[in-house]
This record gives C-alpha cells, sequence and structure tokens, in this order.
C-alpha cells in the first residue's frame, strides 16, 4: 500500500511538473486576435528562381502588395546591426563561404540573393519598406546562447508603427522579451526534431514537446504544419487556449488541412485565395 501511494505521488507530481513546464502565458497576454485575419508569407511572396528571392525587399513588395502577412528572419551582422536572413551560413542563398556573423553589415552587401540584384537586407529597411500596411512575425535567429539580437531588434520594432510579434527556436529569445517587452506578443517555435531526423537529443526532445515553454511563457507556439497531432502542441492549444501556427504550408490542400489544428499560417511556395 505504501509503495502504491508512493508511485501515485510521483506520478502526481510528474504531471504537475509537465503541467508547468508546458504552460504558456496564460495571465495578462496580448489580445491575438487580429492576428488570426492574416495569411502570413514565409519569407516575404518570393521565388528563388526570380528577382524576389526569399527574404529579399522585392519579396516583401509583393507580399505588401497581394495583401498578405510577413514573416521574415533577423540575425546580427558582425558589427551588431540586425540584417534579414534566415541561414546562419550565405553558402545556399548567395553561394559564399562563410557565416553572417562573419562580416560586417558594409560586408554583406557585396553579395545577391539567389543570383538576382537583391541585397541583404538592413532590417530597418524592411520595416521602412512593410510601413505598418501589413503585420510582420519577426524570428529572432539565436546560433548561441548569446541574446543580443533582442535588444537590436527591439530598438528598430520599437520605433515601428505597424502590427508585429516576435517568434524563436532558442527559448532565451522568448525569454528575453518576456523580461523587458512583455506586452509584446511572442511566440515559441518547434518542430517534432525527433521525428524530422535531422536533430537528435535530450535538448531536441525538450523543445520538439514544449518542455521549455516555462522559460519564455509564449503566447503562441509555431509548429511545423506535417505534425499537428503532436501531444504538447495540441494540448497547449486545447487546454491552455493557446494561439497555434502552423509553418510553412506549401499547397493549398495542407493550407485547408492546417486550418483544423491551427488558428494562424505561414506558406510560401504558391499563392492561396483570401
Amino acid at each position: 500500500m505504501v509503495i502504491l501511494l508512493i508511485i501515485i505521488a510521483c506520478l502526481l507530481f510528474l504531471a504537475a511538473m509537465y503541467f508547468y513546464m508546458i504552460m504558456p502565458r496564460v495571465f495578462g497576454k496580448p489580445d491575438t486576435s487580429s492576428y488570426r485575419k492574416w495569411l502570413y508569407a514565409h519569407r516575404g511572396l518570393y521565388d528563388n528562381n526570380s528577382n524576389a528571392p526569399e527574404n529579399s525587399l522585392e519579396a516583401f513588395r509583393k507580399a505588401v502588395e497581394g495583401g498578405f502577412g510577413i514573416e521574415m528572419d533577423v540575425q546580427l551582422s558582425k558589427d551588431g546591426i540586425p540584417v534579414v536572413f534566415h541561414d546562419f551560413t550565405l553558402k545556399r542563398i548567395c553561394g559564399a563561404e562563410g557565416k553572417v556573423c562573419d562580416y560586417t553589415c558594409q560586408e554583406l552587401q557585396q553579395f545577391r540573393l539567389c543570383g538576382s540584384d537583391q541585397r541583404i537586407p538592413l532590417f530597418r529597411e524592411a520595416l521602412e519598406l512593410v510601413n505598418g500596411r501589413v503585420p510582420l512575425i519577426v524570428e529572432l535567429k539565436l546560433a548561441t546562447m548569446d541574446t543580443s539580437v533582442c535588444p537590436a531588434a527591439d530598438r528598430l520594432l520599437s520605433e515601428y508603427r505597424g502590427m508585429y510579434c516576435i517568434e524563436s527556436f532558442h527559448p532565451l529569445a522568448v525569454r528575453w522579451y518576456r523580461k523587458n517587452r512583455r506586452e509584446i506578443v511572442r511566440g515559441q517555435l518547434s518542430d517534432a526534431f525527433l521525428k524530422e531526423g535531422e536533430y537528435n537529443g535530450p535538448v531536441c526532445f525538450l523543445l520538439q514537446n514544449l518542455l521549455f515553454n516555462w522559460i519564455g511563457r509564449p503566447d503562441f507556439v509555431a509548429y511545423n504544419h506535417k505534425y499537428p497531432k503532436m501531444f504538447s502542441r495540441r494540448f497547449c492549444r486545447e487546454f491552455y487556449r493557446n494561439t497555434a501556427v502552423a509553418w510553412t504550408i506549401k499547397t493549398p490542400h495542407e493550407l485547408e488541412a492546417a486550418r483544423k489544428y491551427f488558428d494562424i499560417c505561414i506558406f510560401d511556395s504558391f499563392v492561396p485565395e483570401k
């Protein structure tokens, strides 16, 4: 009988810890309903075989003209300037060696995106182009424990008059906004890392199951749309009423299927009907 009580107590403790660790922000959370009215163009309305490649000013211009919100990626140059670029390395998009953080902002301007005449935009330039006409989802890119990109981007965003929210795969970036800019809508990015097979290990297990939510207490969880039934993701949405974001949807059929499980959808590779 004593052993049984100990087992029950342990199970209750583990359940309580699980509830605590995956809990998003539940008190004083901002209203996300205005974000749900939009579809979001992943890295802009881009085509890497055109003059509007991903995360280019031209791709952002096309998204604005098409009436779509925009998801974009922000990281720092060597001299601490926020630039818009997804990969940490330049090889795939610019055909160059090294990382974005190996070059100063001025040096990055020598590279062109996917062979087009578009260059790596400054985050400031992207904000000026959009100018509040459509909402933004700003992904903050952290390769290490250094959160310097957060205050650097926030200095520009604090002067921006348009609607925006932030998200990151790195819980420390979400935590920075929790501590310093509580009024801003913040999101935790995640994926079924172990199912995808690209990453392994305990950190990926914890992130996959949203067990870092206690660090940042996100207002939304952005998850790979291929895995809508991941338990922790569904639990956050259905039990805690946390906003659910789907990335990255590539066909009209996927978009239609995602609407059952997600509140906000990020797309690329096609132009959806609004």
